[in-house]
């Protein structure tokens, strides 16, 4: 369908985010008549006319109004107009009063003397000839950016974007586009190879061009780490790019060598396998290889004196430790890197309070962390010890100004090597969730001689992030390692943990529902599933566990589909947090945002601010990032200021501009992998058809161990044995145990 076209004066902005060009603004069109535009502006100037065009939409507050899509300014045409331009602080160093001097002087040829002679803007009292030189430049500047905007929108570049190309380029942004648009892709955020592509298409660059060829490569690459991949197959690489090209895989490897000589991939033969990686990941995971040898100390330890030690803890504090938990605390004390893994039930938590115990007599100094604010917030409850997320005792502080922002390792910590963390003892939580950008920052932070333990299950699923930084620490058995396999007498009473452990070892689960907390409720219809689904969340479950409804997790493996987290979050949402007068609420796109719903933020923003607050609202702290997994609930939605704004854990508060609302989805119901690290007073499951490479037993184990009082899963138990019975996942190419052996 065709877009509408308008054009009128900027009248006045209703609201305007700096930080995006999001903009609610009123134009007056010919006739005088008021129309409200709203879209992404790199900037707006009162006064100038635009030509836009969009689609019109009806809003809640502000009535009929218009999207903008693209647009073209233009400079005003007559005094009044100029005026208005030139007192609308468009040009830095011209206010009101100042404006209408210049316009009284040179009238009709203002807007001419700026561009032309601006040296005689000195001509009026008030302006020297320093400030008259300024102000021609400013004007000059935001003259180019307009001649610039209007060349990129030819191309079907976003306003929004097309402020952080002039921005990167200047004057040479006609050069950059029209000789090499691909470069937009490996230079600028948000700039994609698919959007280079296409900026090359309408040039009429060939599909055969070198930058072409180069820029697809390492899309692919780059595409892969979503996949959570540190490298390529170079037969998948070549497959994937080939298909992406449209040309014969045959004759990518003269463009791979080319890479390989300009540094931008690493190629490496394991066997018979050639792995592509983009040099950057290569090299973090070299580093990050480096960084734990250097941990791999021997420390010295008295066996009787640690003996009566212990003795003495587990008298004072009652704890009991059976001979495995004893050897984790005897090697967390003998060596600078340890890891402790076990699955649900096996004294993981009694065992990290008595290292807790056994190093705070010992007068060491001691920091706890884990991935997400939920994992910290319940090891902080099991240990009476403080416990941050990894970011925030990293004491992140958003990215440089002046780095390009789009690779995640370049956040920026204050704390890294140059400012140490100051601990003796570092425990982390949750292993299998840090991926390898995190585990970086993460080793760079602490300083030789501190004892750092890892604690984990090695059989949940891996991190969301690129990398397996635990299964591969342990594969490369380079470390002193500690696993728990009994199952305590109070866990066994739990048939969450006796079924997750028949699980990972291939048993037979009974599906007799006599247990008291794993339920499986027979069903075949979709329909039939969805309604059972939302009476366990509804109505039966919360009084069952002691939880409201919004704290029961619905888990499945898939988003698409008919029990995918997109259908299952409509629905969960109709019931759950049905529309209210009281309620203010937000569409966009084919989704709604109301008052009240369950959110997920899906991606890390490492610069979004957050205030911290206590009793009566008052706030106790400040800071940034949010990362992808993080969830919350909307407390208000603001359509005059056009904010929307979000509770996270611990009371952290987000305004998101309606603009970032892509960055949140609901969450009634998330995906079995968005579920790591968190633990639900009760689960349930949607279970009928799905791939099988989703459809795994690694999956079922994770999402059954996300339980803390009940599991109820809803569907085919079909489907549930053959879940049970496939081992096989999906590979992930990492390689951070090679990296250590080959620097052992």
């Amino acid at each position: 369908m065709a877009m509408e076209k308008v054009t009128g004066l900027i009248d006045h902005v209703v609201f305007r985010n700096e930080e995006n060009g999001y903009t609610v603004m009123v134009i007056r069109l010919t006739g005088g008549k008021a129309l409200t535009c709203v879209g992404t502006f790199p900037s707006v100037s009162v006064g100038l006319t635009i030509e836009a065009e969009g689609d019109y939409t009806d809003h809640p507050v502000y009535g009929r109004q218009f999207t903008v899509r693209s647009c073209i300014e233009r400079m005003p045409e007559d005094q009044e107009a100029v005026e208005r331009y030139l007192a609308s602080g468009a040009i830095k160093g011209i206010k009101a009063a100042t404006a209408a001097k210049i316009v009284r002087r040179f009238g009709n040829d203002t807007l001419r003397i700026m561009e032309e002679e601006p040296v005689r803007l000195a001509e009026i009292k008030g302006i020297s000839a320093k400030k008259a030189k300024e102000i021609g430049e400013e004007f000059a500047k935001n003259s180019q950016l307009r001649q610039a905007m209007i060349f990129l929108q030819k191309y079907g570049i976003s306003p929004n974007l097309s402020v952080k190309i002039c921005q990167r380029y200047g004057k040479d942004v006609y050069q950059v586009v029209q000789e090499n648009p691909y470069r937009l892709a490996d230079e600028i955020q948000g700039v994609g190879f698919l959007t280079a592509d296409e900026i090359a298409k309408r040039i009429g660059i060939h599909a055969d061009s070198d930058y072409r060829i180069r820029c697809g490569l390492r899309y692919v690459l780059n595409q892969a780490q979503g996949e959570g991949h540190i490298y390529l197959p170079k037969a998948v690489l070549f497959a994937r790019a080939g298909k992406l090209l449209g040309i014969d895989s045959s004759y990518l490897d003269k463009h791979l060598m080319d890479l390989q000589l300009a540094r931008k991939v690493v190629v490496r033969q394991k066997e018979d396998e050639e792995r592509v990686y983009d040099a950057r990941l290569f090299h973090l995971e070299l580093d990050t290889a480096r960084m734990l040898l250097d941990l791999k100390v021997r420390l010295p330890l008295d066996e009787t004196v640690f003996e009566r030690r212990l003795a003495g803890l587990e008298a004072d504090t009652g704890l009991v430790l059976d001979c495995g938990q004893r050897d984790a605390v005897r090697q967390a004390c003998r060596n600078g890197l340890f890891i402790l893994t076990g699955g649900p039930g096996t004294g993981k938590t009694t065992t990290i309070n008595a290292m807790l115990r056994y190093f705070a007599g010992e007068r060491l100094r001691l920091a706890l962390a884990a991935p997400t604010g939920r994992a910290a917030k319940r090891m902080t409850e099991a240990t009476g010890f403080e416990a941050k997320t990894i970011h925030r005792l990293l004491e992140l502080q958003g990215l440089p100004e002046e780095e390009d922002d789009r690779a995640e390792q370049q956040i920026w910590f204050a704390r890294n090597d140059e400012n140490p963390l100051e601990t003796d003892v570092l425990i982390i939580d949750e292993m299998s969730m840090v991926d390898i950008y995190l585990m970086h920052s993460l080793l760079k932070a602490i300083p030789p001689g501190t004892r750092l333990i890892l604690v984990g299950d090695e059989n949940q699923l891996p991190s969301v992030g690129p990398g397996n930084v635990l299964g591969d620490i342990i594969a490369s058995h380079a470390f002193p390692i500690q696993r728990l396999d009994r199952i305590f007498r109070q866990a066994e009473e739990s048939d969450i943990v006796v079924n997750a452990h028949k699980i990972h070892r291939g048993e037979e689960v009974r599906l007799d529902n006599k247990s008291r907390d794993f339920f499986f409720l027979k069903r075949y219809d979709p329909d039939q599933v969805l309604r059972v689904v939302l009476s366990l969340v509804k109505d039966k479950l919360p009084s069952y566990v002691g939880a409201e409804s919004f704290d029961i997790q619905v888990l499945t493996p898939m988003r698409k589909g008919q029990m995918g987290v997109e259908r299952l979050n409509v629905v969960l949402q109709r019931y759950l947090n049905p529309p209210a007068p009281d309620k203010a609420e937000w569409e966009i796109a084919d989704r709604v945002f109301r008052e009240g719903d369950k959110v997920m933020q899906t991606r890390n923003n490492y610069q979004v601010e957050w205030v911290q607050k206590g009793a009566n609202g008052v706030i106790i702290e400040e800071g940034v990032g949010v990362f992808n997994g993080d969830m919350g609930i909307i407390r208000k939605i603001s359509a005059e200021l056009s904010l929307v704004t979000v509770e996270f854990e611990e009371g952290r508060f987000i305004d998101y501009a309606l603009k970032q609302l892509d960055e949140l989805e609901l969450a009634y119901a998330v995906t079995v992998h968005k579920s790591q690290g968190s633990e639900y007073p009760a689960v349930v499951m949607p279970l009928l058809s799905g791939p099988a490479m989703l459809l795994n037993r690694n999956l079922l184990y994770t999402a059954v161990t996300r339980a803390k009082k009940c599991v109820a899963i809803v569907g085919d138990e079909e489907t549930f044995l053959r879940m049970e019975a496939n081992v096989r996942q999906q590979r992930r190419c990492s390689s951070l145990d090679e990296r250590v052996e080959e620097l052992l």
